[in-house]
Protein backbone atom coordinates (compact mmCIF):
# COMPACT_ATOMS: atom_id res chain seq x y z
CA UNK A 1 0.00 0.00 0.00
CA UNK A 2 1.18 3.40 -0.85
CA UNK A 3 2.28 5.54 1.99
CA UNK A 4 0.15 8.25 1.34
CA UNK A 5 -2.58 5.69 1.40
CA UNK A 6 -5.08 4.48 4.35
CA UNK A 7 -7.82 1.93 4.16
CA UNK A 8 -10.59 3.07 6.81
CA UNK A 9 -11.54 -0.18 8.05
CA UNK A 10 -12.48 0.66 11.48
CA UNK A 11 -13.99 3.43 13.60
CA UNK A 12 -11.49 3.66 15.85
CA UNK A 13 -8.74 3.81 13.36
CA UNK A 14 -10.16 7.09 12.05
CA UNK A 15 -10.27 8.65 15.46
CA UNK A 16 -6.89 7.61 16.03
CA UNK A 17 -5.91 9.52 13.08
CA UNK A 18 -7.07 12.42 14.11
CA UNK A 19 -6.18 12.34 17.86
CA UNK A 20 -10.19 12.17 18.67
CA UNK A 21 -11.86 9.84 21.57
CA UNK A 22 -13.72 6.78 20.69
CA UNK A 23 -16.40 5.84 22.43
CA UNK A 24 -17.73 2.78 20.87
CA UNK A 25 -16.06 0.72 18.46
CA UNK A 26 -19.02 1.02 16.06
CA UNK A 27 -19.87 4.68 15.57
CA UNK A 28 -18.28 7.96 16.24
CA UNK A 29 -19.43 11.29 16.24
CA UNK A 30 -16.80 13.33 14.99
CA UNK A 31 -15.99 16.91 14.88
CA UNK A 32 -12.46 17.57 13.34
CA UNK A 33 -12.65 21.21 14.92
CA UNK A 34 -11.04 19.03 17.85
CA UNK A 35 -8.51 16.90 15.86
CA UNK A 36 -5.12 17.13 17.77
CA UNK A 37 -3.31 15.59 14.80
CA UNK A 38 -3.51 16.36 10.97
CA UNK A 39 -3.28 13.80 8.06
CA UNK A 40 -1.89 13.71 5.18
CA UNK A 41 -3.24 11.08 3.56
CA UNK A 42 -4.25 11.72 0.16
CA UNK A 43 -6.46 8.56 -0.73
CA UNK A 44 -9.25 7.18 1.67
CA UNK A 45 -10.02 3.08 0.83
CA UNK A 46 -13.57 2.77 2.91
CA UNK A 47 -14.47 -0.12 4.79
CA UNK A 48 -17.01 2.01 7.28
CA UNK A 49 -20.10 4.17 6.77
CA UNK A 50 -19.44 8.16 6.74
CA UNK A 51 -21.13 10.83 6.62
CA UNK A 52 -19.61 14.19 6.85
CA UNK A 53 -21.15 18.11 6.90
CA UNK A 54 -18.39 20.05 5.78
CA UNK A 55 -19.04 24.03 7.01
CA UNK A 56 -16.23 25.69 5.23
CA UNK A 57 -14.03 24.50 2.10
CA UNK A 58 -10.26 23.06 3.48
CA UNK A 59 -9.60 20.87 0.36
CA UNK A 60 -10.37 19.26 -2.81
CA UNK A 61 -11.95 15.93 -3.11
CA UNK A 62 -11.88 13.57 -5.99
CA UNK A 63 -14.42 10.55 -7.00
CA UNK A 64 -13.07 8.59 -9.36
CA UNK A 65 -12.31 10.34 -12.13
CA UNK A 66 -14.23 13.36 -11.38
CA UNK A 67 -14.21 16.20 -8.14
CA UNK A 68 -16.49 16.02 -5.36
CA UNK A 69 -19.20 18.91 -5.21
CA UNK A 70 -17.59 19.70 -2.38
CA UNK A 71 -17.73 23.24 -1.08
CA UNK A 72 -19.04 25.49 1.88
CA UNK A 73 -22.01 23.79 3.75
CA UNK A 74 -22.10 20.23 2.19
CA UNK A 75 -22.82 16.71 3.35
CA UNK A 76 -21.00 14.06 1.64
CA UNK A 77 -21.36 10.46 2.59
CA UNK A 78 -19.20 7.43 1.89
CA UNK A 79 -19.53 3.51 1.98
CA UNK A 80 -17.62 0.39 2.21
CA UNK A 81 -15.82 -0.27 -0.89
CA UNK A 82 -15.54 3.71 -2.02
CA UNK A 83 -12.56 5.50 -2.50
CA UNK A 84 -11.93 9.35 -2.51
CA UNK A 85 -8.43 10.73 -3.04
CA UNK A 86 -8.03 14.52 -1.31
CA UNK A 87 -5.95 16.85 -3.74
CA UNK A 88 -5.29 20.09 -2.01
CA UNK A 89 -5.06 19.87 1.44
CA UNK A 90 -2.52 21.51 4.27
CA UNK A 91 -1.26 19.15 7.50
CA UNK A 92 -2.14 23.25 9.02
CA UNK A 93 -5.44 23.83 7.68
CA UNK A 94 -7.76 23.51 10.25
CA UNK A 95 -10.85 21.40 9.24
CA UNK A 96 -14.47 22.82 9.93
CA UNK A 97 -16.62 20.09 9.44
CA UNK A 98 -18.69 17.30 11.86
CA UNK A 99 -19.89 13.78 10.91
CA UNK A 100 -20.31 10.53 11.98
CA UNK A 101 -18.91 6.80 10.98
CA UNK A 102 -20.32 3.32 11.79
CA UNK A 103 -19.72 0.39 10.92
CA UNK A 104 -21.31 -2.18 9.15
CA UNK A 105 -21.67 -4.63 12.20
CA UNK A 106 -23.75 -2.03 14.02
CA UNK A 107 -26.58 -2.30 11.51
CA UNK A 108 -26.25 -6.15 11.53
CA UNK A 109 -29.74 -7.74 12.30
CA UNK A 110 -31.50 -4.62 12.00
CA UNK A 111 -33.99 -2.82 9.78
CA UNK A 112 -31.56 -0.26 8.94
CA UNK A 113 -29.32 -2.61 7.82
CA UNK A 114 -31.59 -4.58 5.69
CA UNK A 115 -32.72 -1.38 4.13
CA UNK A 116 -29.42 0.72 3.71
CA UNK A 117 -29.41 0.39 0.38
CA UNK A 118 -32.48 2.22 0.11
CA UNK A 119 -30.36 5.41 0.94
CA UNK A 120 -28.98 5.50 -2.66
CA UNK A 121 -27.08 8.72 -1.80
CA UNK A 122 -23.90 6.75 -0.04
CA UNK A 123 -23.14 5.41 -3.82
CA UNK A 124 -23.27 9.11 -5.46
CA UNK A 125 -19.80 9.80 -6.87
CA UNK A 126 -19.11 12.57 -8.67
CA UNK A 127 -20.67 16.33 -8.49
CA UNK A 128 -23.60 15.00 -6.74
CA UNK A 129 -23.14 16.59 -2.68
CA UNK A 130 -25.93 17.72 -0.83
CA UNK A 131 -25.92 21.40 -0.47
CA UNK A 132 -27.87 22.55 2.41
CA UNK A 133 -29.94 25.73 3.78
CA UNK A 134 -28.79 27.32 7.39
CA UNK A 135 -31.79 25.50 8.58
CA UNK A 136 -30.97 21.75 7.07
CA UNK A 137 -27.39 22.47 8.48
CA UNK A 138 -28.88 22.80 12.04
CA UNK A 139 -30.99 20.07 11.60
CA UNK A 140 -28.04 17.73 10.80
CA UNK A 141 -25.84 18.88 13.52
CA UNK A 142 -28.89 18.33 15.99
CA UNK A 143 -29.23 15.11 14.58
CA UNK A 144 -25.34 14.47 15.53
CA UNK A 145 -25.25 16.08 18.66
CA UNK A 146 -27.96 13.67 19.78
CA UNK A 147 -26.06 10.96 18.65
CA UNK A 148 -22.95 12.07 20.86
CA UNK A 149 -25.37 12.34 23.86
CA UNK A 150 -26.35 8.79 23.34
CA UNK A 151 -22.83 7.48 23.04
CA UNK A 152 -21.97 9.10 26.35
CA UNK A 153 -24.85 7.57 28.03
CA UNK A 154 -24.36 4.47 29.99
CA UNK A 155 -24.39 1.30 28.02
CA UNK A 156 -27.72 -0.34 28.51
CA UNK A 157 -30.01 -2.66 26.20
CA UNK A 158 -31.70 0.04 24.47
CA UNK A 159 -28.79 1.84 23.41
CA UNK A 160 -27.58 -0.41 20.09
CA UNK A 161 -31.36 0.51 18.79
CA UNK A 162 -30.96 3.81 19.78
CA UNK A 163 -28.27 4.74 17.96
CA UNK A 164 -29.32 2.84 14.78
CA UNK A 165 -32.62 4.73 15.37
CA UNK A 166 -31.10 8.18 15.27
CA UNK A 167 -28.60 7.22 12.38
CA UNK A 168 -32.23 6.34 10.43
CA UNK A 169 -33.28 9.58 11.35
CA UNK A 170 -30.28 11.37 10.25
CA UNK A 171 -30.38 9.29 6.49
CA UNK A 172 -33.76 10.63 6.43
CA UNK A 173 -33.39 13.62 6.74
CA UNK A 174 -30.45 13.74 3.94
CA UNK A 175 -33.30 11.79 1.70
CA UNK A 176 -35.62 14.63 2.54
CA UNK A 177 -32.94 17.56 1.52
CA UNK A 178 -31.97 15.89 -1.56
CA UNK A 179 -35.42 15.59 -2.83
CA UNK A 180 -35.62 18.93 -2.15
CA UNK A 181 -32.36 19.83 -4.09
CA UNK A 182 -33.34 17.81 -7.20
CA UNK A 183 -36.46 19.88 -7.36
CA UNK A 184 -34.17 22.87 -7.51
CA UNK A 185 -32.02 22.14 -9.98
CA UNK A 186 -34.60 21.78 -12.61
CA UNK A 187 -32.54 23.62 -15.43
CA UNK A 188 -29.30 21.44 -14.85
CA UNK A 189 -32.21 18.25 -14.17
CA UNK A 190 -33.77 19.38 -17.62
CA UNK A 191 -29.94 19.90 -19.29
CA UNK A 192 -29.65 16.69 -18.80
CA UNK A 193 -32.78 14.80 -19.89
CA UNK A 194 -32.30 16.17 -22.98
CA UNK A 195 -28.55 14.76 -23.32
CA UNK A 196 -29.46 11.52 -22.18
CA UNK A 197 -32.39 11.07 -24.83
CA UNK A 198 -29.35 12.53 -27.33
CA UNK A 199 -27.20 9.52 -26.67
CA UNK A 200 -30.01 7.19 -26.63
CA UNK A 201 -30.86 8.36 -30.36
CA UNK A 202 -27.15 7.84 -30.82
CA UNK A 203 -27.05 4.93 -29.54
CA UNK A 204 -29.80 3.05 -31.81
CA UNK A 205 -29.41 5.05 -35.17
CA UNK A 206 -25.76 3.32 -35.59
CA UNK A 207 -24.57 0.38 -35.56
CA UNK A 208 -23.67 0.30 -31.69
CA UNK A 209 -26.48 -1.68 -30.34
CA UNK A 210 -25.78 -4.22 -32.46
CA UNK A 211 -22.00 -4.43 -31.98
CA UNK A 212 -21.93 -3.80 -28.31
CA UNK A 213 -25.28 -5.35 -27.33
CA UNK A 214 -28.19 -3.42 -25.04
CA UNK A 215 -27.26 -0.48 -23.04
CA UNK A 216 -27.00 -0.41 -19.24
CA UNK A 217 -27.78 2.21 -17.02
CA UNK A 218 -24.20 2.70 -16.48
CA UNK A 219 -23.05 3.64 -19.44
CA UNK A 220 -25.30 6.07 -19.61
CA UNK A 221 -24.78 7.52 -16.57
CA UNK A 222 -20.68 7.42 -17.11
CA UNK A 223 -21.27 9.65 -20.39
CA UNK A 224 -23.64 12.07 -18.40
CA UNK A 225 -20.56 12.25 -15.60
CA UNK A 226 -22.99 10.83 -13.15
CA UNK A 227 -23.18 7.77 -10.78
CA UNK A 228 -25.90 5.29 -11.88
CA UNK A 229 -28.04 6.01 -8.71
CA UNK A 230 -27.75 9.85 -8.74
CA UNK A 231 -28.47 9.41 -12.39
CA UNK A 232 -31.69 6.88 -11.42
CA UNK A 233 -32.96 9.00 -8.68
CA UNK A 234 -33.20 12.25 -10.69
CA UNK A 235 -34.89 11.02 -13.43
CA UNK A 236 -37.04 9.51 -11.39
CA UNK A 237 -37.93 12.95 -9.52
CA UNK A 238 -38.13 14.26 -13.53
CA UNK A 239 -40.17 11.65 -15.17
CA UNK A 240 -41.56 9.44 -12.93
CA UNK A 241 -39.61 6.49 -14.87
CA UNK A 242 -36.18 5.00 -14.12
CA UNK A 243 -33.58 4.98 -16.62
CA UNK A 244 -34.30 1.27 -17.35
CA UNK A 245 -38.08 2.27 -17.96
CA UNK A 246 -36.73 4.64 -19.98
CA UNK A 247 -34.55 2.64 -22.25
CA UNK A 248 -36.90 0.03 -22.83
CA UNK A 249 -39.13 2.47 -23.91
CA UNK A 250 -36.97 3.49 -26.61
CA UNK A 251 -36.15 -0.07 -27.24
CA UNK A 252 -39.99 -0.03 -28.04
CA UNK A 253 -40.26 2.73 -29.83
CA UNK A 254 -36.91 1.44 -32.27
CA UNK A 255 -38.87 -1.75 -32.58
CA UNK A 256 -42.07 -0.55 -33.56
CA UNK A 257 -40.06 2.03 -36.20
CA UNK A 258 -38.52 -0.53 -37.69
CA UNK A 259 -41.33 -3.08 -37.82
CA UNK A 260 -43.87 -0.43 -39.22
CA UNK A 261 -40.25 0.57 -42.32
CA UNK A 262 -38.54 -2.43 -43.15
CA UNK A 263 -39.11 -5.46 -44.45
CA UNK A 264 -36.34 -7.02 -41.44
CA UNK A 265 -38.19 -10.02 -39.78
CA UNK A 266 -38.18 -9.86 -35.88
CA UNK A 267 -35.13 -11.84 -35.06
CA UNK A 268 -32.82 -9.34 -37.44
CA UNK A 269 -34.66 -6.59 -35.75
CA UNK A 270 -34.01 -7.67 -31.98
CA UNK A 271 -30.47 -8.60 -33.48
CA UNK A 272 -30.08 -4.95 -34.47
CA UNK A 273 -31.08 -3.54 -31.33
CA UNK A 274 -29.09 -5.02 -29.18
CA UNK A 275 -30.69 -8.37 -27.95
CA UNK A 276 -28.50 -11.76 -28.04
CA UNK A 277 -31.79 -13.82 -28.38
CA UNK A 278 -34.58 -12.79 -30.14
CA UNK A 279 -37.36 -14.40 -27.90
CA UNK A 280 -36.48 -11.82 -25.20
CA UNK A 281 -37.39 -8.86 -27.52
CA UNK A 282 -40.86 -10.12 -28.11
CA UNK A 283 -41.16 -10.49 -24.19
CA UNK A 284 -40.51 -6.98 -23.74
CA UNK A 285 -42.32 -5.88 -26.50
CA UNK A 286 -45.76 -7.97 -25.64
CA UNK A 287 -45.30 -7.11 -21.56
CA UNK A 288 -44.93 -3.23 -23.22
CA UNK A 289 -47.22 -3.41 -26.01
CA UNK A 290 -49.73 -6.00 -25.37
CA UNK A 291 -49.12 -8.02 -28.37
CA UNK A 292 -45.94 -9.88 -29.75
CA UNK A 293 -43.83 -8.08 -32.77
CA UNK A 294 -45.53 -10.41 -35.33
CA UNK A 295 -49.07 -9.64 -34.18
CA UNK A 296 -48.32 -5.78 -33.97
CA UNK A 297 -47.09 -6.31 -38.35
CA UNK A 298 -50.26 -8.26 -38.96
CA UNK A 299 -52.16 -5.65 -37.49
CA UNK A 300 -50.47 -2.72 -39.27
CA UNK A 301 -51.00 -4.68 -42.31
CA UNK A 302 -54.83 -5.09 -42.02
Amino acid sequence: MDSRTVNLDTVDQYNRLYGLETLNPLVSVVDLNKATRRVEYTRWNYGIYALFLKLEKACDIWYGRQPYDYQEGTVVCFAPGQSTEIITTSPKTQINAYGILFHPDLLAGTALGKNIKRYSFFDYEANEALHLSEEERNVILDCLKIIGTELRHDVDRYSRRLLVNYIELLLNYCTRFYERQFTMRTKANSDILIRFERLLDDYFEGHTAEREGLPSVRFFADKLCLSANYFGDMLKKETGHTPQEYIQEKIIEVAKERIDNTQQTVSQIAYSIGFQYPQHLCRLFKKRVGCTPNEYRMRKTD
